[in-house]
């Protein structure tokens, strides 16, 4: 999921080229994801006092505890784990884990990270002969049970490769046990997952096939800004000889395996010897993201204790879905003309043959929520701390930018009008997202993984969500939806057809396990002024 001049393979890294030019702050500046915007005033937002999770198979340096980091001192980890223990002085510390930590919290006068102020717990799992899913499981568990539980989000640049699964034929379905497990923990100990995506060939795809987390590819740099997806991404369906084999490493079924876009391709980092190095893969643009949750974690917390309290911001805005649902719908797809029809979008991101947002199947098909090579596009920090401080609405009529937390029964839906008129020939983003229910099979009633322990797929209820003319009752005569019957996000970026009132209807239509389902809604529009 990463390389230094060349691919990881299967988790190991392959030494590669050296470069005096940085380009980290590049990735994090408004040629990549814009977040440096928000560590300056009048924003001040550095990812203070949030934790956030590090899993790999080693883990990054320690000041004080390891000698590397006599060397190394742009990273300074809150704590380091093997596994659900404490870390041993100089074991287990590797560069690639130190690497993808300063991507997030890297505080150096030559290399800035995404959030160098978030508090950050790293687990190493150890080499593959070491152990596996029932112990890369229990090293989940334990980050997501650090800083007094209250973890917001883990970066997992690494996976498990399906030829080690015990299943008989594999396949990424989301029922491997690292998978569950995953899945599992986001609801259990309330954390967003990011994981970095699959890049194929021999690769290791698994907890890739996870439905409540963000799976990851990752852009390189073309005309000086990072906006055009990287060719080593297995983000596409595969062709030719290699048909059979690459198959699969691609998720089971119609789901689409990527979730969202960050800067991956020939970032420059520190390695433990303090000479910089250029690296890409999903190793380095999964932490992209981990680290915007730091930023927009801190300025929700910011909110909370505010006096008097907002009315429009409630504990909701840790939910893993509400930060699901606000990164991915403030994502870049096409740049704006400077008029805010395209909403403020910042870059137009490009596939790997040069396909915009415009030409996927996801832009045309209501059925195919995200695209295949892009998700729903780009992360951008700037838009998605708009979109998230716009805050949370509740109430029925709400504006024209907001997000919500709510829960929903069976056969119902939720309506949400919108405020003002929105303006022919704009643009609105919905995103919609929800959790697979997996459970644990508890076999000593501990409320906790044990190894030994299993999970059960209790499935994936369905739901919908449409944008609808305000005084419109039938969902099939809607301005836009998103109905994908398999995937855990709903995701619309359509334009207005017509000035006028609309109205945001999520719908629950199919139950496949509890009555009452819970999601995250995002949403952004333009309205008339």
């Amino acid at each position: 999921m990463g390389n230094k001049g060349i691919f990881l393979v299967s988790g190991w890294i392959i030494a590669g080229l050296v470069t005096p030019v940085l380009a980290l702050n590049d990735s994090i500046s408004e040629k990549g994801v814009n977040a440096l915007r928000l560590h300056s005033s009048p924003y001040n937002l550095l990812g203070r006092k949030i934790g956030i999770g590090q899993v790999e198979v080693g883990r990054p340096v320690k000041l004080g505890k390891d000698k590397a980091a006599n060397t190394l001192k742009a990273i300074s980890p809150w704590a380091v784990f093997y596994g659900d223990q404490s870390a041993i002085t100089d074991k287990n510390v590797d560069d690639h884990a130190s690497m993808v930590a300063e991507v997030m919290i890297a505080e150096d006068k030559q290399l800035q990270g995404i959030a160098p102020k978030a508090k950050l717990y790293a687990s190493a799992v150890g080499s593959l002969s070491e152990g596996g899913q029932p112990q890369e499981c229990l090293a989940s568990q334990h980050i997501a049970q650090q800083n007094g539980g209250d973890i917001r989000a883990i970066n997992f640049s690494f996976g498990e490769s399906l030829e080690r699964d015990e299943r008989d034929e594999a396949k990424l379905d989301g029922k491997a046990l690292l998978t569950s497990c995953i899945d599992w923990s986001a609801r259990n100990h309330e954390v967003l997952y990011v994981i970095a995506g699959n890049q194929g060939e021999g690769g290791i795809p698994i907890p890739t096939d996870n439905f409540n987390g963000i799976t990851t590819a990752y852009t390189t740099k073309r005309k000086g800004k990072f906006n055009k997806v990287d060719f080593a991404n297995l983000s596409d369906l595969p062709k030719g000889i290699g048909r059979s084999f690459i198959r699969k490493e691609i998720d089971f079924g119609d789901r689409r395996a990527v979730s969202l876009l960050a800067p991956g391709g020939q970032i420059a980092v520190f390695n433990q010897k303090r000479e910089i190095e250029k690296v890409s893969g999903t190793s380095f643009a999964a932490p992209h993201i981990t680290g915007a949750v730091a930023l927009l974690q801190e300025y929700g917390d910011k909110r909370l204790k505010q006096t008097p309290k907002s009315s429009n911001w409630s504990l909701d805005s840790r939910r893993h879905e509400v930060m699901k649902a606000v990164l991915l719908n403030s994502a870049d797809k096409i740049a704006d003309r400077g008029d805010g029809l395209l909403l403020g979008m910042e870059h137009t991101i490009l596939g790997k043959k040069n396909h915009t947002w415009f030409d996927s199947d996801a832009y045309q098909n209501p059925r195919v929520p995200l695209d295949i090579q892009m998700g729903t596009g780009q992360l951008n920090v700037w838009r998605a701390y708009q979109q998230f401080s716009a805050g949370e609405n509740k109430n029925k009529t709400v504006n024209a930018l907001g997000w919500d937390y709510r829960k929903i029964a069976a056969n119902n839906y939720q309506e949400y009008y919108l405020q003002k008129p929105l303006v022919k020939g704009s643009y609105a983003a919905i995103t919609l997202a929800w959790d697979r229910l997996v459970k644990l099979n508890d076999l000593n009633r501990n409320q906790q993984y044990d190894e030994e322990e299993t999970f059960s797929d209790r499935g994936l209820n369905n739901l919908d969500v449409y944008l609808l003319p305000i005084d419109e009752e039938s969902d099939m005569r809607n301005t836009c939806s998103s109905s994908s019957f398999e995937d855990s996000v709903e995701h619309i970026f359509c334009p207005i057809p017509a000035t006028g009132r609309y109205k945001i209807r999520v719908r629950y239509r199919h139950q496949f396990n509890e009555p009452i389902q819970p999601y995250g809604l995002a949403w952004w529009t333009k309205a008339q002024s």
